[in-house]
């Protein structure tokens, strides 16, 4: 249908009280899974990918590729960069056509995450693109290979932060962490619900693998607009292919790659239904 400005998505989930997935690829066969189960839910959604994953899917690959697939779905698709580390990575993605970036400043000063994000709403200004950013520490870290932490995000600091640096969407932290959780996180709702009252823009939830159905639904109660889908992903694939694998007749590449494919699919489309059904109490 189009590809769209991740604004634009974030906007209509605020009005219908609803969640918009947010699914890290990295490959063609995760690009095909996601924007096969939007398809058959007829629901937009947000394809991404972030930096500490380029090592393994190179940008100028996946980049024009998920530009593209946005383009044939049918049904709106934004494309996101993700965790950005560096300006000059954000305007890459910038260049290839994501229609919204992140530069992750989050582990510095206060003062200094204002300052680099709201230099990078300048830049994608000129490309009409969307900005998210991060207060706060979300624990974990984007290729599993550690973490800093978690540090939840202060309400009070959220609101000067949107105001200061003009972002359109905020991650916060609030007991979620990037990767596969032990066990289920206990969400501070109570930080959630105050950072909600002080904050006029969409709030994301990062670490949303493992995340219990009840915990996501009422985060979105409580303003998450944005839903990041990762770890799970990968693992559901993973398992497909293990099944495949497994089987004993003879394995060839274009098998292979439906199972790639029905992995994604099958998870997208899942957290797609939890995150458009109400919270229950």
């Amino acid at each position: 249908m189009a590809l769209v400005n991740m604004r634009t998505l974030l906007e209509r989930a605020a009005a219908g009280n609803r969640g918009c997935g947010a699914f890290s690829v990295g490959n063609m066969e995760m690009v095909r899974g996601a924007i096969l189960a939007a398809e058959e839910t007829g629901t937009p959604i947000i394809l991404q990918i972030a930096e500490a994953r380029l090592k393994h899917s190179p940008l100028w690959l996946m980049g024009p590729m998920m530009v593209e697939a946005a383009r044939e779905a049918k049904v709106e698709v934004a494309v996101h960069f993700d965790h950005g580390q560096t300006v000059e990575t954000v305007r890459r993605a910038l260049d290839f056509g994501f229609t919204s970036v992140m530069l992750d400043a989050s582990t510095l000063p206060f003062e200094e995450n204002i300052e680099k994000v709201r230099a990078v709403v300048e830049l994608a200004s000129g490309y009409g693109a969307a900005v998210e950013a991060e207060l706060g520490l979300v624990g974990g870290s984007e290729d599993g290979t550690g973490g800093h932490g978690i540090r939840c995000t202060d309400p009070e600091d959220a609101g000067i932060f949107v105001e200061r640096t003009g972002i359109d969407a905020l991650a916060v932290a609030i007991g979620n962490a990037h990767g596969n959780y032990p066990v289920a996180p206990q969400l501070a709702f109570d930080v959630l619900e105050e950072i909600q009252r002080r904050v006029s823009v969409p709030l994301v939830l990062h670490g949303g693998s493992g995340i219990t159905d009840a915990g996501f639904q009422r985060a979105i109660s409580l303003g998450i607009r944005k839903v990041n889908i990762a770890t799970a992903s990968f693992n559901s694939l993973t398992a497909q292919v293990e099944r495949y694998v497994a089987e004993e007749e003879k394995h060839n590449f274009f098998d292979l790659n439906a199972a790639m494919t029905k992995g994604t699919y099958e998870n997208v489309k899942r957290h797609i239904e939890v995150f458009n059904t109400p919270y229950a109490g």
